[in-house]
């Protein structure tokens, strides 16, 4: 049995403790006796969520001596700072196994020293705060999750529970952690790689008209001539008008988004569909299943065939 500790502390937000406590408590059924879970503050006081909801904690912080697991949700209150929850995250650090940051848990990490010389990530929002306050820490805004050593960071939210899953299919293996989430009604979980901005979203940024109408084009017909001067050409802009106007108001330049919408495209075909490789290529763009094994290989560090059994939604 694993001891996991969910330390809470007002204003934290309430999916960030939920989902996690789902998570191994779907483990238990699977594999009963697998996790003992505790939620713990200072006190041992009762916490107030940031959407209203107050939470009982099992244990007073001082009185644990440790823990294979601990797990620092975030929300509002880390912005206010938690300095006694540092304190006592930087002196029982080395009791524990692991350490997992959900959202913006990853501050209070940083302010216990523990992402000093570090990879790691935080909500897509709050990544630039974090590398300014922290300084020393590679913070990469890509990733839902990153794990470095003993030491995991996750997005936003939702992604605290691809991590948990990812934790618990290290522990248990791949078959319980899938019948955990299929029982939550997910995908096994999110490649960590994968970004915390999908294309979808990166749309929603662009503020002029044509800019948003191409991104529209872009991923609704992955498999059309996207080339730089056929997207300038449908934008009546010179080429370079385009690549610059488009860069700055989406954040990358044409042709990396893409290369971007083809990849979102050809994941959600292998993980919904039984299209086979070949036709999946087609469809996206790529021309030949090769040049689509070389692009998921760079990108997800998996081939569309390893990609599909791993996180294809389970029917």
């Amino acid at each position: 049995m694993q001891d996991v500790l969910i330390v809470v502390f007002d204003g934290v937000q309430s999916l960030d403790v939920t989902g996690p406590l789902e998570v191994f408590a779907g483990a238990n059924v699977g594999v009963p006796g697998s996790y003992r879970t505790r939620i713990g503050s200072v006190g041992k006081r009762a916490v107030v969520t940031s959407s209203g909801l107050t939470v009982l904690p099992d244990v007073d912080l001082a009185e644990v001596t440790h823990a294979d697991l601990i797990v620092i949700p975030g929300g509002a209150g880390t912005r206010h700072g938690q300095d006694d929850v540092a304190r006592w995250l930087r002196e029982r650090a080395g009791t524990a196994r692991r350490i997992m940051a959900v959202c913006t848990g990853a501050f209070i990490l940083g302010d216990a020293g523990l992402l000093d010389g570090r990879q790691a990530t935080t909500h897509w929002d709050h990544c630039a705060a974090l590398a300014r306050q922290h300084r020393t820490t590679r913070v990469d805004p890509e990733p839902i999750f990153v794990r470095d050593g003993n030491i995991a960071t996750s997005a936003g939210v939702t992604a605290g529970i691809d991590l948990a899953l990812a934790l618990v299919e290290e522990d248990l293996g791949r078959r319980t952690a899938l019948q955990i989430a299929r029982h939550l009604v997910m995908f096994l979980k999110r490649p960590g790689g994968q970004r915390q901005f999908s294309v979808q979203l990166r749309a929603q940024l662009a503020e002029r008209d044509p800019v948003r109408e191409i991104q529209q084009y872009i991923m609704e017909h992955p498999d059309a001539d996207l080339t730089m001067k056929a997207l300038a050409d449908r934008a009546r802009l010179s080429e370079r008008q385009f690549s610059r106007s488009f860069t700055k108001e989406v954040g990358v330049p044409p042709g990396r988004y893409v290369d971007q919408a083809r990849l979102e495209a050809a994941r959600r075909r292998l993980e919904d569909t039984r299209d086979g490789i070949e036709q999946v290529a087609r469809a996206c763009g790529y021309g030949t299943p090769e040049a689509m094994r070389r692009a998921f290989v760079k990108e997800l560090g998996v081939a569309p065939l390893d990609y599909r059994e791993r996180f294809r939604c389970a029917s």
